[in-house]
């Protein structure tokens, strides 16, 4: 699951797991640590965990967000979304500069998902994405990457600078993992790598356990703050519940159709690594602008 390797069985799984954690691979202890035990096991023992892990009693759908909870909203919340509840010029702006690489390769991603698929409702609901995300729909809709833009621009930062500024070393892996998913992957794994990201915008969570939403929304009522910053953080607040949940119920109605529900959990877990980077290098870059 950790470097997309598929096993017969769940024994020859974890054999293959240990013998890279013995060498101290950081990859697979990483995922072994933060998915299955931080308890030294045998053989055995890690093959019953892992078919436990692969066979989970909740839904797919379920798993996804309580997984994403844990990961991002558990009780030490991601950095970047400590930073986001009251953020700094410096902080939006990193999240500008960096996220918009993430933007046009989950455009990328999406247009691969429709690429691939002869399924009817998921190319409508790709389509529909695609032109909020990138294209909008007019000056009385403008897409979340123009959003995203005129933020910059309100905090200071031309545009021209943002799309000139290539991604930091974090930021650029991230996007070669999904860029490779959406070239190599089946279609339902990339829909759920990639719009499972957006639960991190999912108001809703903090009723299943989240500790906190993605941002305080008292920051939407503050005078303090621009107007182009609360068109772009609202846009996702307004959105996201919306399209994470459809597209986790499309995720799931297709795995089990298709029998990739491994496949999936995996691609997942490994663009939650991703978007961990990525998150990271929204900060790294936010620094840079501290003392401007």
């Amino acid at each position: 699951m950790v470097c997309g390797r598929s096993s017969d069985t769940y024994s020859a799984l974890a054999e293959h797991i240990l013998k890279w954690a013995a060498s101290s691979d950081p990859g697979h202890v990483m995922w072994l640590n933060r998915n299955i035990t931080k308890q030294k096991v045998g053989e055995e023992e890690l093959s019953g965990l892992l078919e436990a892990f692969a066979t989970d009693a909740t839904t797919l759908a379920s798993w996804m967000k309580q997984t994403f909870i844990e990961r991002f909203y558990g009780p030490r919340p991601h950095p970047f979304v400590r930073a986001l509840q009251r953020p700094t010029r410096a902080t939006l702006l990193g999240y500008v500069v960096e996220h918009q690489h993430f933007l046009r390769q989950w455009v990328r991603s999406a247009a691969s998902v429709i690429a691939k698929t002869d399924r009817r409702d998921v190319t409508s609901y790709e389509i529909d994405n695609i032109v909020t995300e990138f294209g909008g729909q007019g000056s009385d809709a403008p897409a979340h990457y123009e959003l995203l833009l005129r933020m910059g621009e309100a905090l200071g930062l031309p545009r021209e600078d943002v799309l000139s500024t290539s991604p930091l070393p974090r930021t650029k892996q991230a996007l070669n993992f999904w860029a490779k998913l959406a070239e190599r992957g089946h279609w339902v794994e990339i829909m759920a790598a990639m719009h499972g990201l957006e639960l991190i915008a999912n108001r809703d969570l903090v009723e299943e356990g989240a500790s906190m939403r993605y941002f305080d929304p008292a920051i939407l009522k503050d005078e303090a703050v621009p107007e182009a910053v609360k068109d772009f953080l609202r846009e996702g607040y307004e959105a996201d519940v919306a399209h994470s949940e459809e597209a986790l119920a499309l995720v799931e109605k297709y795995a089990k159709e298709f029998g990739l529900q491994d496949r999936v959990r995996a691609a997942y877990l490994q663009s939650l690594d991703a978007f961990d980077l990525h998150l990271n290098a929204r900060l790294e870059r936010g620094r840079d602008y501290e003392s401007a």
